[in-house]
């Protein structure tokens, strides 16, 4: 006989993890499996955004975390020649940022399941699903049958169960760059810190993160993937010195581990919920990984993906019309940030227009703490970034820049143009409306 839960979660990592913790803390019998077994590492940018962190402390693994890596509260932003400094994170969001492995993070969230009652089932690949009468009702694996009436895909963004459920991607976009990262050890810099910048066509994102370590991440422009495939080792050295400062720091410690690349990438949404099976984090929804968001995002989703699920797994309510508006509820939350990471991850260098709105937000420290709530997804990027903002910015760059009048008019054209085609999208998502 196959065993029988109320809901099996597929994917062990950041969002199955999570989800499965809460999940069994409110009383539901829940599996959740990984053809990986743990720890392991996976592609990511590491960065906990406070949002984030403060999901951690309520599931009871934060104390685990600041012991092996330290919280960070201060931020360098640097945009070309535009410099904006953040301190004092706990003050502005509630919360620190944390940098943790995902071999240390992963592993210590599925013990955290395991501790809360769900059962844990590692290097266990699931090959199939159990359908009857049109619905999802568990999954198949080499060890045999799991059965539930919900099967949560948190498998990530090749999801196994996205692609057997048949679940289409939407405003899908093309990758703007490729993401090259590493460690150094013994590397001197404030252990407080998270290095985020765009100097000459690369992108930056670097803070120390446990067992003593340093990463730092450089982002060339996607159209030199091939070159980059050739040699990993000389395009990141060569991206790592076109931001001097952060160089300089690196070079204060010794590299600790080969240069990692992701390039195959791409930016959707996806059908993310239907008869009796759901997709939570990156299955569901994945966006440029520029202001490192992805973590925080996906244990954000497992919390509001708890309360669906204890709604629609009670007596008497449509278990699909519930789990339909948590996915409404996920593309409304997602929205603005997905346009807003893809043009923080634009390949190319920065627009001029768009540096000389950073050089005013940088001169106001209200403004600064509301980019702080922005890259924490807690304020959406029209409240910071609004078309005042950009007109007076407009005229006092005209005025600034008079040999660039011409270029700073076409990416103000450029700006509106985009913002209304998001607008119509936006408005279309709001109504219900998604492509097949």
């Amino acid at each position: 006989m196959p065993e029988r839960y109320d809901v099996i979660v597929v994917g062990g990592r950041c969002a199955g993890a999570s989800l499965a913790t809460l999940l069994a803390r409110a009383g539901l019998r829940t599996c959740v499996v990984d053809r990986a077994g743990f720890p392991s590492d996976t592609p990511s940018t590491h960065g906990i955004q406070p949002t984030g962190v403060k999901v951690l402390e309520r599931l009871g693994v934060l104390d685990a975390l600041l012991e092996v890596s330290s919280p960070i509260v201060d931020g360098t932003l640097v945009f070309e020649d535009v410099r904006v400094e953040v301190s004092g994170l706990l003050e502005m969001v509630g919360a620190p940022m944390v940098n943790v492995r995902r071999v240390t993070l992963d592993a210590i969230l599925l013990e955290a399941a395991a501790g809360a009652g769900a059962a844990v089932r590692t290097r266990t690949a699931v090959t199939g699903l159990v359908e009857t009468g049109g619905r999802v009702t568990g999954v198949e694996t080499a060890a045999g049958e799991l059965r539930a009436p919900l099967v949560v895909g948190a498998d990530g963004a090749r999801s196994t169960v996205a692609r057997l459920v048949g679940a289409a991607e939407y405003h899908r976009t093309a990758p703007g760059r490729a993401f090259l990262w590493t460690y150094f050890e013994g590397v001197e810099a404030d252990p407080h810190r998270v290095w985020l910048g765009s100097v000459a066509d690369h992108g930056f994102l670097a803070s120390p993160t446990d067992a003593g370590l340093f990463m730092a991440a450089v982002t060339p422009s996607i159209e030199r993937r091939a070159e980059l495939r050739r040699d990993r080792e000389g395009g990141y050295a060569a991206g790592l010195a076109h931001w001097p400062e952060l160089n300089a720091i690196a070079a204060t410690g010794r590299q600790a581990a080969p240069i990692q690349m992701m390039a195959r990438w791409h930016g959707f949404f996806r059908e993310s919920a239907g008869p009796g099976w759901a997709l939570v984090g990156d299955a569901g929804h994945f966006k440029d990984p520029t202001p490192g968001q992805g973590i925080a995002d996906a244990l954000r989703q497992a919390e509001e993906l708890t309360g669906a699920i204890e709604t629609a797994l009670g007596d008497g309510t449509d278990p699909d019309a519930v789990l339909r508006d948590w996915w409404s509820w996920r593309d409304r939350d997602a929205w603005e940030m997905y346009w807003f990471a893809r043009e923080m991850g634009a390949s190319g260098p920065s627009r001029l227009l768009d540096r000389e709105v950073l050089r005013r937000v940088a001169s106001d420290p209200r403004r600064v703490a509301d980019l702080a709530r922005v890259l924490n997804h807690d304020l959406p990027p029209s409240k910071l970034f609004s078309p005042s903002l950009a007109l007076s910015t407009l005229g006092e760059a005209l005025l600034r820049h008079p040999g660039q009048r011409r270029r700073l008019l076409a990416e103000a054209g450029e700006l509106a143009a985009a913002q209304l085609r998001r607008g119509r999208k936006g408005l279309a998502l709001r109504l219900g409306y998604r492509p097949s």
